[in-house]
């Protein structure tokens, strides 16, 4: 059932408070809830807790869920973004009750008497309006994944080092079964048990490479100077890459799900336009996969990748792009590096531009292809490089329907 008239009126009437202790109620909400209820550290990344990016990520949801309570499809965008997430990580209905009842007890702890029993009846109305659409959106995504309902364990049958800081890891299921394909720009949610924190924790990695039935590979950017016996480590965003690096060695065993996410190139809504993929450090992984599935498939459509990164060293796949290129003429890459050092330990020193990934120093027409209405962007990078890129092609006339973005990490671009 949905709002009454009176709710919507309360709830939208909500959104100066939310915008004001939002934070302070999202953090006592997971606070108290994974006190309460430990089996949930599983779930969510305690990395995100402790520097606060979780919560805040919640409290700028709420506030804007109260702000378009009644225009929900000016939210849809962010709610399927969850929804991947969420059915990547296998969360189930019942979880929904619990984090309902903590964080309408959260409100009531803040609020205090501004939680009238009215407000409290509206918002718990308007939470389980969006819990239903959500439950029923990732048990479809979840139906849709060829039977692949549940954490899958894959054995690591290679390493390889891309650069100084970024490895390919290929995985293939131990139960041999044939794997589902995916839509290249996709991730898979990577699962482990650490013993220094006493339970599981799971990460996000792009798809890597085209679809192939035997295996999946993820490349993982390792963290620089990071202490794995910290006793402070659970803090550190990079934990579960560096494990990977560091621990996770050949013939071990992951548990992995099934490939979700709503940042893809179609490969057939996306046929015979051009393509321009631009991506800096490791958000250059879900590109390959893009570019890697485009040369499979044979298509003969103008295709550019922009890559930046901090040096020769930490730049992956530059021999195979050039690879790609000699014997693909469609196929353009243009490699920023912010420091070219000629000493460092890379053997590959081709480059094009010096410092910052910059698209305005790119070539209007023979990379950016602006002289075609039809060509599709695609970008993946920190979260500063996003919004340049996008205020960049949008300042030169490119429609924010033709451009695509994925942001690694609890954040959004603040322009998309």
């Amino acid at each position: 059932m949905g709002l009454t008239s009176e709710q919507v009126q309360i709830i939208r009437s909500s959104a100066p408070i939310l915008q004001e202790h939002g934070n302070t109620i999202t953090t006592s909400f997971y606070s108290t809830m994974l006190k309460e209820v430990s089996e949930l550290k599983n779930v969510f990344n305690q990395a995100n807790q402790v520097n606060g990016h979780q919560p805040a990520a919640l409290a700028a949801s709420l506030h804007a869920y109260a702000t378009n309570i009644d225009n929900l499809g000016a939210l849809s965008p962010a709610v399927e973004k969850i929804c991947q997430k969420h059915a990547s990580l296998y969360i189930q209905p019942k979880q929904y009750e619990v984090v309902g009842e903590y964080l309408l007890r959260a409100m009531g702890e803040v609020l205090g008497s501004a939680l009238t029993p009215e407000v409290l009846d509206a918002w718990t109305a308007a939470y389980w309006q969006l819990a239903d659409l959500m439950i029923d959106r990732e048990e479809q995504l979840v139906q849709d994944a060829d039977g692949w309902t549940d954490w899958r364990k894959f054995r690591i049958a290679d390493k390889f080092k891309e650069s100084e800081v970024i490895t390919s890891f290929y995985l293939e299921p131990v139960d041999k079964k044939p794997l589902p394909s995916f839509m290249p720009g996709q991730y898979i949610s990577v699962q482990t048990y650490v013993p220094r924190l006493g339970y599981k924790q799971s990460r996000q990695y792009s798809l890597s490479d085209a679809p192939h039935a035997d295996w999946y590979r993820i490349s993982v950017k390792k963290e620089e100077d990071l202490d794995l016996e910290h006793p402070e480590i659970h803090k550190h965003p990079g934990l579960i890459s560096n494990i990977l690096h560091d621990e996770r060695q050949m013939g071990d065993i992951i548990e992995v799900s099934h490939p979700a996410g709503e940042f893809f190139l179609d490969t057939e809504g996306d046929l015979g336009c051009p393509i321009v993929l631009l991506s800096a450090g490791v958000g250059i992984t879900p590109m390959m996969s893009m570019l890697d599935t485009l040369v499979a498939n044979g298509t003969d459509q103008p295709i550019t990748l922009v890559h930046g990164a901090h040096s020769f060293a930490q730049r992956a796949f530059s021999s195979q792009l050039q690879t790609i290129t000699h014997s693909h003429p469609h196929v353009r890459y243009v490699s920023f590096i912010k420091n070219p050092d000629v000493h460092d330990s890379a053997k590959d020193h081709h480059y094009d531009y010096t410092g910052r990934e910059d698209v305005k120093k790119l070539d209007r027409a023979k990379d950016l292809f602006l002289d075609n209405d039809t060509t599709r962007y695609f970008v993946c990078g920190p979260n500063s490089f996003m919004d340049d890129v996008w205020h960049s092609l949008t300042e030169m006339g490119v429609g924010k329907e033709r451009i695509k973005m994925e942001l690694f990490g609890a954040g959004m671009p603040t322009t998309n």
